[in-house]
């Protein structure tokens, strides 16, 4: 039996390599893993069936396949072997079997008329396309015929025969007058499914010379036309009325039969005067809801998508008041083999089983027939693990050998299915395509879904595990997909750590790792409450949220489920919504969102705005309504109108509105007519023909809008021809066959009479061909069919009613439908012009190939690889739209040194072309980046040890680094500047005969044969020497110093305590009379912003000593800083020493863009001056 495993409904990410398969194996759409997997062929695109092509262009029979290895392709026309080679007319495209057969440039077609079948072979199989004959479409003239004129007596039927000539495919029939206007058809007067035009009873206004047949050849774009019939009614009284006779089809039954799914058409037309009333029934059973249609005045009864269930008879009743007619058609429906069960492709691991299944159905019965790679199953190789059993092939125990495409010809009469299935045989060990240590975060309480997409032949089997050495996980707590993903329903926070996911067949075994995070809910802990504010106010509404630390939340309000007003009064705080001026509008449901890429939560509050409290003052309110409207002057096209204001409310009128309605066209709806200021009662209004006008008028002032006034007496104006023809008028094809007419239709008063309709002309521009018209009514679009492919038409849309036409309309331009380009643009050049930036030329594609509007040309590029390290990475491509009829652009951005490919494609309105050949191009070295890191270890007296990595982009080949150094001495001064070159291959130095207890500055680069990349820098110190650092230690540590600085501290102390006391008692102390006499400019006043007394402040001496900061150990200076440096932060020095003499202080002054030479010495400082800042 074979294999079978379910595609899960909620993965949709596993597909087969085609849409349609069911197999035993899943194979992924990763395109890594589809690069290395065998395929057989499978056709993906095909020429129809019965294929019509049009005899005055080339000859395009489309046959495209993919496998792995990819195909070659071969053809045979009527059953034998088709060398193309040997006839120079046709023509193979690369990479493709589609045939080219030129017929443009010397070919006939009808040399090239038969049945051709595409074969697409590799190493696993062949697949064949159908049998697709090839006819060229024919559009004969017309016979030539003498034409008696027709010379019929009032109330008899009649039938003017159009006979069309046989085409291919067979024409449209129409028929119209020498003018070109469709002849108007109704129950009395209508054409036949067979073309004839049939009077039920003709009458005098039928008697005409110019009824003409057309017949339209959509394929040639032609159209034939039938010498002209006369028709002559000559009158007898009194006219004889006569019951219905049917015209067609004749006697009393016929039989049609019609294929499954095809539409069906039965049609009865009867004479008879009174003109004859057609109804259709079925014996035995009801017409089939939803499918019956009836077209022709009911004349023709059709019903769609038919089956064998609408087979039986169908009985047309034609009546009128001296009696009936009836006829009965018998309609059997047989059908064309269709599928029940198409054979889909099957993927098998070696020793597998499985079953292809074919299963059609039609009437009759079709008959199944097998092939393999395209040869009758019955002749092809032989296969031990095959058996064939009527529909169904058996596959036992398969190998890789055992791979191959099978073809299924299901036949009968009326036509034939044919359908690719293939066999394919993988032997793969595991692979899993979830990427290595990928996180999931997931908010705890909520479901995780670990993914293990995988891959392998035979199907591995997959177990997961928590930690690198726990045990399987097994389990209600969890559940196991059929495409591997672990489903843990509830995840807790112990749920969080590292899942290993395992797959092994027995071709080997795979692993991979990811990691889950547990997340706290996101909660807001207090919520916006109801609130009730008085108009004017302000109101605050707070969301106070708490979430987890590691995820970002983001704080929306609504208003009434939409965004707030964009209104300076709506104040967003960080927890808190606050409205300032509160009004009406603002009354409402404020919601708080709180948003994490995790979770969502929200809260909301209902605002209530009520009225201050009354305080007495004027009431200014809208105005009354205007009254006594009184009509005067009545013209044709104008009328006078008068009224008497309303009450203005202590607001005077600005200006009164004037509107009307048209109880005609559009009852109940008011439309601005005009407004006059507030001083003027009276206006003369222009009226429109054909319009039911009843006026009313509205006051306006500063508070407002009065309510309208009572109406005005109606006034019918009379009917006149339009005045104006509809705008807007457009020609834009939908299709490439078709030409889309729109306009923008004449509103009810614009028609200035009944029967508005509109009168549509278009001809072709540029071409001696005269106007096509129609009249329409009711719509506001035309689509004439059976056009060419972007051609100019020249348009043109009149409006007409009863009473006349409205005045020549002015032509428009339009073109027929766009189709997508055909040709790609040739010539394209790539000029390389530094190694970020190119330039790309092109030679323009023939505006003919556009095949609609140039719009532009699209370039698209991509990175194939780095030079400078020789490693291919997937890159996204890049486009670039250049519009217009532009032949280069620019491509900036590009990385240096560098591979790159790029091709370019011409666009229109429909899309794009195909593309250019791919074009490669190099970009050539740049300057490198900075070196990717620098570090300083192993200090000592006198040497330092730096290490470095290589810049993260090269951009070329790198030829060595610069290493320059200088001192910094106590003053921030820079010493001499000393430069080293050091080999590219170089990932350390050890710098010795330094000066002992010493800041060094270090400013490093790499540089390429362009020149010198960006620098890092880095500053270190050398040790101290001990014994110097002993005997300065020694001082600080004598009874006598630190005596005396305890003696200078409390003399300090006591001053402050005597100055404290005498300026609370008002007075002077002598120090400051002295001060304040001599006017010491370098005695300052006490600052006031921090209380201290700035006569006896020293701005030096009394800062506090700032604590050191220690540079880090591994001296390591990310790329992001390394133009930063400890000179960035303050003036001023502050240092102390550990216990071994190390230097832990900072250094601090103005930040160098370039190195400083300098021949100042380098001073350590000492403890003894950190002191003396204390005194």
């Amino acid at each position: 039996m074979m294999k079978k495993m379910s595609m899960p409904t909620s993965k949709t990410s596993l597909v087969l390599f085609l849409c349609q398969i069911i197999s035993a194996l899943d194979v992924p759409l990763d395109s890594k893993l589809l690069e290395e997997l065998s395929q057989p062929p499978t056709i993906t695109q095909q020429s129809p069936k019965d294929y019509i092509v049009d005899p005055r262009e080339n000859i395009v029979i489309q046959c495209e396949a993919k496998g792995k290895p990819p195909p070659s392709f071969s053809w045979t026309r009527n059953g034998t072997h088709f060398d193309i080679d040997k006839d120079a007319q046709v023509t193979m495209k690369p990479n493709s079997g589609t045939l080219v057969i030129n017929i443009m440039n010397g070919g006939k077609a009808e040399a090239y008329e038969g049945v051709y079948q595409c074969t697409a072979r590799n190493e696993r199989g062949a697949a064949i396309s159908n049998n697709i004959v090839i006819r060229p479409s024919r559009s004969p003239l017309w016979t030539k015929e003498k034409l008696e004129p027709n010379h019929v007596r009032e109330g008899d039927s009649l039938v003017l025969h159009c006979r069309p000539p046989v085409g291919l495919p067979p024409p449209i029939i129409f028929w119209m007058d020498n003018a070109f206007q469709r002849l108007p058809q109704s129950e009395r007067v209508s054409q036949g499914l067979n073309g004839d035009l049939y009077f039920s009873n003709v009458q005098p206004e039928d008697t005409r010379e110019d009824y003409i047949c057309y017949a339209r050849f959509n394929h040639t774009q032609t159209i034939q036309q039938k010498q002209p019939i006369s028709v002559k009614v000559f009158s007898t009284k009194p006219v004889t009325e006569r019951q219905p006779v049917l015209l067609t089809p004749t006697g009393s039954t016929s039989t049609k039969v019609e294929l499954r799914g095809n539409v069906l058409l039965l049609e009865c037309i009867a004479a008879g005067l009174p003109t004859p009333v057609i109804r259709w029934i079925k014996e035995g059973g009801e017409l089939p809801a939803n499918r019956t249609f009836f077209e022709n005045f009911r004349k023709t009864l059709k019903i769609i998508d038919v089956s064998e269930a609408d087979s039986g008879n169908y009985k047309c009743i034609a009546r009128n008041t001296l009696g009936s007619a009836h006829h009965v058609i018998s309609v059997t429906v047989k059908a064309a083999p269709y599928w029940i069960t198409a054979p889909r492709n099957l993927v098998l691991s070696p020793g597998e089983d499985g079953t292809l299944i074919c299963r059609a159905n039609g009437n009759p019965k079709p008959s199944i027939s097998w092939l393999a790679n395209g040869v009758p199953i019955a002749i092809a190789p032989e296969d031990p693990s095959r058996k064939v059993d009527g529909d169904t092939i058996i596959f036992s125990h398969v190998q890789e050998r055992s791979s191959a495409v099978y073809q299924c010809n299901a036949s009968n009469e009326y036509g034939y299915l044919l359908s690719n299935a293939f066999v394919n045989v993988l032997a793969e060990p595991p692979r899993i395509l979830t990427p290595a240590n990928k996180l999931y975060q997931v908010i705890a309480d909520s479901p995780a879904l670990l993914d293990c997409a995988y891959f392998g032949s035979p199907k591995p089997e997959i177990e997961w595990f928590k930690g690198v050495k726990g045990s399987i996980l097994r389990g209600n707590e969890y559940v196991f997909h059929d495409n591997g993903t672990l489903e843990i329903p509830v995840a807790q926070k112990n749920s969080a750590g590292t899942y290993t996911c395992v797959a092994r067949n027995e071709l080997g075994k795979i692993q991979n790792e990811v990691q889950l995070e547990i997340k706290d809910p996101t909660m807001i802990i207090k919520q916006p409450e109801y609130k009730v504010i008085q108009r004017y106010g302000q109101v605050s509404f707070e969301c106070i949220i708490k979430h987890d630390s590691t995820l970002l939340p983001t704080v929306t309000w609504l208003k009434d489920n939409d965004e707030l007003p964009d209104d300076d009064r709506f104040l967003v705080g960080k927890d808190n919504l606050t409205i300032m001026n509160v009004t009406d509008k603002d009354d409402g449901t404020y919601t708080c969102i709180v948003n994490t890429t995790l979770d969502s939560v929200s809260a909301s509050a209902v605002l209530t705005v009520v009225a201050a409290p009354p305080t007495p003052a004027i009431i200014y309110a809208r105005p009354n309504p205007p009254f006594d409207l009184e009509l005067t002057g009545q013209l044709e096209r104008s009328i006078d109108l008068s009224w008497i204001p309303g009450d203005e409310n202590n607001s005077p009128i600005t200006n009164f509105v004037i509107e009307y309605e048209d109880a005609l066209h559009e009852p109940g709806v008011w439309h601005y007519q005009t407004e006059v200021p507030g001083t003027q009662t009276t206006v003369h209004l222009k009226l429109s023909p054909y319009v039911n006008y009843s006026f009313r008028v509205i006051a306006v002032n500063k508070i407002g809008r009065s309510q309208p006034s009572e109406p005005s007496e109606q006034y019918l104006t009379k009917s006149a021809s339009p005045d104006e023809n509809p705008a807007n008028v457009q020609g834009i094809g939908s299709e490439p066959d078709n030409l889309v007419i729109t306009w923008e239709p004449l509103k009810g008063f614009q028609s200035n009479g009944p029967g508005l309709q509109y009168k549509v002309s278009w001809r072709q521009k540029d071409v001696d061909d005269e106007w096509t018209s129609v009249i329409v009514a009711n719509v506001s679009k035309y689509i004439v069919s059976g056009t060419p492919t972007f051609v100019p038409y020249e348009i043109k849309v009149q409006a007409l009613n009863d009473l006349g036409y409205a005045p020549e309309p002015s032509e428009v331009i339009g073109h027929s439908g766009e189709d997508l380009p055909m040709v790609a643009p040739g010539n394209v050049q790539v000029h390389v012009i530094n190694s970020t930036l190119a330039k790309v030329h092109w030679d323009p594609v023939p505006l003919k190939t556009v095949r609609g509007h140039l719009q532009g040309y699209k370039v698209y590029y991509w990175k194939v690889q780095s030079l400078s390290r020789r490693s291919r990475r997937h890159v996204e491509q890049k486009i670039l739209t250049f519009r217009g009829n532009k032949t280069f652009g620019m491509l900036p951005g590009l990385e240096p040194y560098s591979s790159y490919k790029l091709n370019v494609r011409v666009v229109n309105g429909k899309g794009e072309g195909p593309a250019s050949p791919d074009k490669v191009f190099r970009t050539p070295e740049g300057v490198p980046s900075s070196p990717s890191f620098l570090k300083i270890t192993n200090p000592t007296l006198d040497s330092l040890t730096l290490e470095w990595g290589s810049p993260t982009h090269p951009n070329g080949v790198l030829t060595s680094y610069t290493l320059k150094f200088q001192p910094i001495n106590n003053t921030h001064e820079l010493g001499p500047l000393v430069e080293i070159r050091i080999p590219a291959n170089e990932s350390s130095l050890i710098l010795k005969n330094l000066n002992y207890s010493t800041r060094y500055k270090f400013y490093f680069n790499a540089q390429t044969s362009v020149g010198s990349g960006s620098q890092i820098t880095e500053e270190a110190v050398t040790i101290m020497d001990e014994a110097m650092a002993s005997r300065q230690v020694d001082i600080a540590t004598q009874g006598w110093f630190i005596g005396l600085m305890c003696a200078v501290a409390l003399l300090i102390l006591i001053l402050l305590i005597v100055c404290f006391i005498r300026r609370n008692k008002g007075g002077k102390y002598p120090v400051k009379e002295k001060e304040d006499a001599h006017a010491d400019p370098e005695i300052q006043p006490m600052k006031e912003d921090d209380g201290t007394f700035g006569e006896y402040s020293d701005a030096e001496d009394h800062k506090p000593l700032k604590k050191g900061s220690r540079t880090p150990s591994d001296r390591t200076v990310k790329k992001e800083d390394s133009d930063d440096s400890l000179v960035d932060y303050g003036e001023g020095v502050n240092g102390q020493f550990n216990e071994d003499g190390s230097f832990i202080g900072q250094y601090s002054g103005k930040k160098e863009k370039e190195p400083a030479e300098g021949n100042e010495s380098s001073e350590a400082p000492s403890p003894v001056n950190a002191m003396n800042s204390f005194v």
